[in-house]
């Protein structure tokens, strides 16, 4: 289960093997979602961006090559001694990665939870979705997330993934997740854990 989640910020940087400018720059890699982060600075730069499976794969070829330029973070640089050309060069300066440690068990409640579940619908109807959301906007429940994604059964079949503020040990939430179990065709509780503060990690 989720017993706790990390949120950390995402900063790109340009990083190279040796001293030059960003002008001096022709050809950069890195994974594709960081160059999709950053595509209007190499846009702007004239950067010619090359796909490589990770970051850090990106940053550790500009080490071995010595040629050309790699996107990723200031810990990268100093892991393959590159020198870091600029800075935040993304595009979206809020940019964050969420990651989440696993347990067998749930954290306890804290009174500032939150509580992830998926779960699948035993049709495809019009307003089938909304049905089920309606439990949390009767109950006041707030959802913070909602994705989608396709299930193995076949076209039209989804599998929905749902963060709401409180803890599935809470009556109410208790009671509404019950209710949630009883009308899907796939119900699973992914974990209850307190929202993410900076101050439960120092």
């Amino acid at each position: 289960k989720i017993k706790n989640e990390i949120v950390i910020p995402i900063n790109h940087n340009l990083l190279a093997a040796k001293e030059m400018t960003v002008d001096e720059v022709e050809n950069v890699y890195s994974h594709s979602q960081a160059l999709g982060q950053c595509q209007p600075y190499l846009e702007r730069h004239g950067i010619t961006a090359h796909y490589t499976l990770s970051t850090a794969a990106a940053a550790k070829r500009v080490a071995e090559t010595g040629e050309d330029a790699a996107i990723g973070t200031l810990k990268a640089a100093e892991l393959y001694g590159l020198k870091v050309i600029d800075t935040n060069i993304q595009e979206n300066f809020n940019n964050e990665t969420r990651f989440v440690v696993l347990d067998n068990e749930d954290s306890p409640i804290t009174g500032n939870d939150k509580t992830s579940i998926s779960f699948s619908l035993f049709e495809d109807k019009p307003g089938g979705l909304y049905e089920l959301l309606g439990l949390f906007a009767e109950n006041d429940v707030n959802l913070t997330k909602i994705e989608s994604r396709p299930s193995k059964e076949g076209l039209g079949h989804y599998i929905f993934f749902i963060d709401l503020e409180g803890h599935r040990l809470d009556d109410d939430i208790g009671r509404i997740l019950k209710d949630l179990e009883d009308n899907t065709s796939f119900f699973k509780i992914l974990g209850s854990y307190p929202v993410f503060s900076e101050d439960l990690f120092k």
